[in-house]
């Protein structure tokens, strides 16, 4: 007669088990649905371009920075050399190649997160998408920035070998430009912040 309560026993802790598996199951699934959608795409008008990579939009009422991800484009101060050694200030034209591009705005912007010094980092198109310009995608491909993540890797490559922008001749990268380039602590953020 012991059996039968043990046996009873067992069966139910089993049923609770695999209920419990399931209850995990489910959340699981839930947590990687949520990990996988999209952020959301905020519609933001343009105010204006600071440099290659940095916008200022209006977004409730104030006015939000944006660094395009993926992307570091030639610095607004930064000047780099032609073919034949000439100097030519490329962060200019960088930030004009941006302003062309965004046009007038509106921006469909999809923001992934905040930098070190609390600027949005976003994906930015002229239309949703799939339609419109990736801007990031653009400047890259134009020649105005160097890829810096995987994403816009075959676009630099094509703006290498068509010697497109800063290809034209030799530059230093932006990042490294910035950091010859280091302005005091007590300077105002300026175009290439």
């Amino acid at each position: 007669m012991s059996a039968a309560p043990s046996s009873l026993t067992r069966l139910r802790w089993r049923r609770r088990f695999r209920s419990l598996l399931a209850l995990l199951l489910l959340i699981g699934m839930a947590i990687a649905a949520w990990g996988w959608l999209p952020a959301p795409v905020h519609i933001v008008p343009l105010v204006h371009v600071i440099d290659g990579d940095s916008l200022i939009v209006r977004q409730d009422d104030g006015s939000v920075t944006i660094r395009l991800t993926g992307i570091d484009a030639a610095e607004y101060r930064q000047d780099c050399a032609r073919r034949d050694a000439s100097r030519w200030p490329c962060g200019h034209d960088a930030r004009a190649a941006l302003a062309r591009l965004a046009g007038g705005g509106p921006l469909h912007c999809e923001v992934a997160a905040r930098d070190r010094y609390d600027r949005s980092l976003a994906t930015c198109r002229t239309r949703p998408f799939p339609g419109g310009i990736d801007l990031g995608a653009e400047m890259v491909r134009q020649g105005w920035a160097v890829a810096t993540s995987d994403a816009y890797l075959v676009e630099e490559a094509e703006a290498q070998a068509k010697r497109r922008g800063i290809w034209q001749g030799n530059f230093i990268r932006p990042a490294d430009w910035r950091a010859a380039h280091d302005r005091p602590a007590t300077a105002l953020a300026g175009p290439d912040a």
